[in-house]
């Protein structure tokens, strides 16, 4: 059991029979009244985020969280699997636990938080950047390389970036998982 002073950003709790992650929170003392803490959760079951305000001192059913790595091997149309390198035990998760699934790429390392007591996985992540190869571009006119015009690519994933003209096919670029965009070209 936990108070709401021992809340952080990626603490686990239990609220209303349901998993939830804290995304944000903010401690207010306001001049009149009780002090209280305003959280915005996100439900690990179905991803929705909501927003719960929580009286100062209120306690909290924290859940014991293990993070741990796992290959991605393949994919059928609903689920993703998934092997742990260490003990080689395969997993297999719902495409809706993992965000930006279409940079999603074959032998690419994940993070999966699992609960501690009931071995369930509770969400996924991707690294916060990967590494992927241009395959279809168009090529940019002649003197409109030097200027910030973004042009749409097809990444090795399927996923479509905009990138910047210099970028050539076969070109490797990275790309920020969390909100889809181009970072730097790198070099082979």
């Amino acid at each position: 059991m936990a108070t709401t002073s021992d809340i952080r950003k990626g603490m686990c709790l239990e609220h209303n029979k349901q998993t939830y992650i804290i995304v944000d929170f903010q401690h207010v003392k306001p001049g009149k009244g009780n002090a209280f803490v305003r959280t915005k959760l996100k439900n690990l079951t179905n991803g929705k985020v909501v927003d719960y305000t929580f009286p100062a001192g209120h306690k909290i059913n924290d859940v014991r969280v293990e993070r741990r790595k796992y290959q991605y091997l393949y994919d059928d149309p609903e689920r993703l699997y998934f092997m742990n390198n260490e003990t080689y035990e395969q997993i297999d998760i719902i495409k809706e636990m993992l965000d930006n699934i279409q940079f999603l790429k074959e032998g690419m390392d994940i993070e999966v938080l699992f609960h501690a007591e009931k071995e369930i996985p509770l969400a996924c992540s991707l690294p916060q950047y990967v590494v992927l190869e241009v395959v279809e571009i168009e090529p940019g006119a002649k003197g409109n390389t030097a200027t910030n015009t973004l042009t749409p690519a097809i990444l090795e994933t399927g996923a479509e970036v905009r990138v910047p003209m210099f970028i050539k096919q076969g070109d490797n670029v990275r790309i920020e998982t969390a909100t889809g965009s181009y970072m730097e070209r790198m070099k082979k």
